[in-house]
Order: structure tokens, then C-alpha cells, then sequence
């Protein structure tokens, strides 16, 4: 089997290189702007906590509850850059949605209704 030149691997490796920067530095910019949201969220909720769910290949799912029962989720392209993003926002994470992170979580009318309506074929 030949062996490639030295110059091949160079070029090869440069090339590699700038793929996995320019992929990592969007991978940061898209956590970095989840964390500004989550963050938002929390002041306008008095604080927040949340929980990181996989959802298959859309990514991941960030639910959020505010301390006022306020709730709100975002998608993030995957577990990775959503896990970054709860960690700069610096809220409180919870590996399930269950118990007393769940029961803090407020619906309004719409939402009963909403549900209803899914019961009864609306």
C-alpha cells in the first residue's frame, strides 16, 4: 500500500481541523444564545429550572420553570449544546420532569382547555 506525502497529510489535516473549528464555534454561538434565553427567562420569571430531554434526532428539548409556575421549552440541535447552554445560563437542572419540579409548573385556562380538547377530539 502507498503511503501518502507528508504535504497530503498536512493539507488533509488542515482541512480536518477547520471543519471541527468552524463546527465547534457554531456549536458555541447556537449554546450561547440558548443560555441568553434561558437567562431572560428566568429574570422575567424570578428565577427558573429546568430539565434536558433527548428527543431523538431534532436534538434536545430544554423545559423550563419559572418560580412564578411560568413554563417554556426550547430546542436545541442536540443534548450536548442544550446540556452547555442550562450550564452558562447557571440555573438549577433536574435529571426528570417529576415530583416537586413538576408540581411548580402553573396552567392557565388555555392549557385545560387545550387538553380537554384533545380528550374529546378538538
Amino acid at each position: 500500500m502507498p503511503r501518502p506525502s507528508p504535504v497530503d497529510l498536512l493539507v488533509g489535516s488542515i482541512l480536518a481541523m477547520a471543519d471541527t473549528q468552524q463546527v465547534d464555534a457554531r456549536a458555541e454561538r447556537k449554546a450561547a444564545k440558548l443560555a441568553r434565553e434561558i437567562s431572560a427567562f428566568a429574570k422575567a420569571h424570578g428565577g427558573a429550572e429546568g430539565q434536558v430531554a433527548h428527543i431523538g434526532e431534532r436534538g434536545a428539548r430544554i423545559v423550563l420553570v419559572g418560580e412564578d409556575g411560568g413554563w417554556g421549552d426550547l430546542v436545541a440541535p442536540s443534548t450536548e449544546i442544550a446540556e452547555k447552554a442550562v450550564e452558562k445560563s447557571g440555573i438549577t437542572v433536574h435529571e426528570s420532569f417529576d415530583g416537586e419540579f413538576a408540581a411548580k409548573v402553573r396552567t392557565g385556562p388555555y392549557e385545560w382547555k387545550r387538553m380537554a380538547g384533545i380528550q374529546v377530539g378538538g
